[in-house]
């Protein structure tokens, strides 16, 4: 049996992922904030972390020192996490995505495809809708499959992207990928992937109905990752899509 430690144990995606994680037939610890990271990295076999960006820098620094395998599914990210991701990644297993619902994972490979074969005459947008309580935007997913339509159309996104349009913006760019997000209600994840072309559109989407979805595709990326050697990986690797 299995052990998965879970950062972030009493919050709304640390519960999902305990019932997930006993559904599977393993067994799970946990902490919240103030807790032991490096006693958990110790305990578990592998670690799988959805709390906040303040709090990932102590949890790789533990997770190194135990030689602990993470996922890492923590959103709103910025430049410098990435950049302790990769030095943590020399020394253990590190998987770190936007989502790790195996459907949103099949839906940028799917988005990749389409932006490959579709040129800059058809325009990109990335809609997404969340509850009210989510402090990030655009979510993680939406710029992961905003990533997925750049590495498909050979472009930069953090250059070519379009955010948070108002008043007179002037004309969409032409090859850009625009961005908007919806928040409100109890919505766990709705992504849609918008290709408009002349007279005719095609619309990739995803609906997350519970945060289930979420902690399953983790447990499953954790179980995997066990067996991986140190290096930085992404769920498409866990369904092998790349």
């Amino acid at each position: 049996m299995t052990s998965i430690g879970i950062i972030g144990s009493e919050g709304r995606m640390g519960v999902a992922l305990a019932a997930a994680i006993a559904e599977a037939g393993q067994q799970h610890l946990g902490i919240d904030k103030g807790g032991n990271a490096l006693k958990l990295a110790s305990d578990a076999d592998v670690l799988v972390d959805f709390s906040s960006p303040a709090a990932l820098e102590a949890t790789l620094d533990a997770c190194v020192a135990a030689r602990t395998p993470i996922v890492i599914g923590t959103t709103g990210l910025e430049e410098r996490h990435h950049y302790l991701i990769d030095d943590a990644a020399k020394d253990i297993a590190v998987l770190q995505t936007g989502n790790t619902s195996l459907g949103v994972t099949l839906l940028a490979h799917l988005v990749r495809e389409a932006a490959t074969r579709l040129d800059a005459d058809w325009d990109i947008e990335v809609v997404e809708m969340h509850h009210g309580k989510k402090v990030d935007a655009p979510s993680g997913t939406a710029l992961l499959l905003g990533q997925a339509a750049a590495e498909g159309r050979g472009i930069d996104l953090d250059t070519r992207s379009e955010r948070g349009r108002d008043g007179v913006t002037g004309a969409r760019g032409r090859g850009n990928i625009g961005f908007a997000s919806l928040r409100g209600g109890t919505v766990a994840g709705d992504h849609d992937v918008i290709f408009a072309g002349a007279e005719e559109m095609i619309t990739l989407s995803h609906r997350a109905e519970n945060r289930m979805i979420f902690a399953r595709g983790a447990v499953r990326a954790a179980l995997w990752l066990m067996n991986q050697k140190p290096e930085r990986y992404t769920m498409p690797q866990v369904l092998g899509l790349s």
